[in-house]
C-alpha cells in the first residue's frame, strides 16, 4: 500500500529525524517530504536490488534484511540488517550500476521512497547530503570488515558472541535488535548454518551465559560472554 507522502506528518517526521536531512529549514523539509510515498511491506515481503534499482528508501518502522543467496545451495549471507531511519540503496544511489542484492522484511515495514533521480538532484542542489552520506557508507564499510576479520580469525562461537555483544544495549545491558531473530537469521549473519548456531547456544546455555526462550535471547553473564567473543 502506497500513501501520499505530501502533508503525511508520519513522512515529515522520518525526514526530520534522517541524518540526511538534519538541520535543513522548514520549507526545504516540506519540500523533500513532499516527494516521497510511504510504503508497506507485510513480513516476508522479498525484493531484488534490480527491482529497486530506480527507487531510494528510508525506513519509518521494523527491519529489513540485505542478503545475497547462492541458488544452487540455498545458502544466505546477510550484508546488513537495517532499521527505523536506515536508507538504501546507497551504492546505486552514488553510481549508476547493477548489484545482485535481495531485500526481505523480518516483520512489517513501513518506509519512505523516491525516485533514484530525484535524490540524485539533490545531492547537486544541497551538497551537504554528499558530507553526511560519507559517515553511513564509512559505518558499513567498517562492518563489511568487521565480519571478514571475524570469519577469517575466529571459530564460530566466538563470532557469535562477538554478534551478541555488538547488539547489547550498553545502557540497559539487554540483548536488542537481533533477540528474537530464528537461528537460521542468526546463522546468516556469522556465515553458519542453523544448526551449528543451534549447537553453540545450547552450549552457551548450559555454561550459563544465556537464557534461552521462545525466540528470546537473554545474557544472563556478560563476562563469559566477553569472554567467549575474544576466544577465551
Amino acid at each position: 500500500m502506497n500513501q501520499k507522502g505530501k502533508g503525511n506528518a508520519l513522512g515529515l517526521k522520518t525526514i526530520e529525524n534522517s541524518i540526511l536531512f538534519k538541520d535543513f529549514d522548514k520549507e526545504s523539509l516540506l519540500l523533500i517530504a513532499s516527494q516521497f510515498i510511504i510504503e508497506k511491506w507485510p513480513a516476508h515481503t522479498c525484493s531484488s536490488c534490480y527491482q529497486l534499482r530506480h527507487q531510494f528508501h528510508i525506513i519509518i518502522s521494523g527491519r529489513l534484511k540485505v542478503f545475497k543467496t547462492d541458488k544452487r545451495t540455498g545458502r544466505e549471507f546477510t550484508l546488513f540488517l537495517l532499521r527505523k531511519n536506515d536508507f538504501f540503496d546507497v551504492i546505486t544511489l552514488i553510481e549508476d550500476c547493477s548489484h545482485k542484492l535481495y531485500y526481505e522484511s523480518l516483520e512489517d515495514v513501513k518506509m519512505l521512497s523516491t525516485p533514484i533521480l530525484i535524490v540524485r538532484r539533490w545531492l547537486i542542489k544541497y551538497p551537504i547530503l554528499n558530507q553526511r552520506l560519507l559517515p553511513y557508507l564509512g559505518k558499513q564499510l567498517l562492518n563489511i570488515e568487521e565480519y571478514a576479520v571475524n570469519h577469517t580469525l575466529l571459530e564460530i562461537p566466538a563470532r557469535l558472541a562477538s554478534l551478541i555483544l555488538k547488539n547489547i544495549n550498553q545502557e540497559s545491558k539487554k540483548l536488542e535488535f537481533i533477540n528474537d531473530l530464528s537461528n537460521e537469521e542468526i546463522a546468516n549473519l556469522i556465515g553458519s548454518t542453523r544448526a551449528v548456531v543451534n549447537r553453540h547456544f545450547q552450549e552457551f546455555k548450559h555454561e550459563g551465559i544465556l537464557k534461552l526462550g521462545r525466540k528470546k535471547i537473554e545474557v544472563i553473564n556478560l563476562t563469559l560472554l566477553i569472554k567467549k567473543a575474544t576466544n577465551q
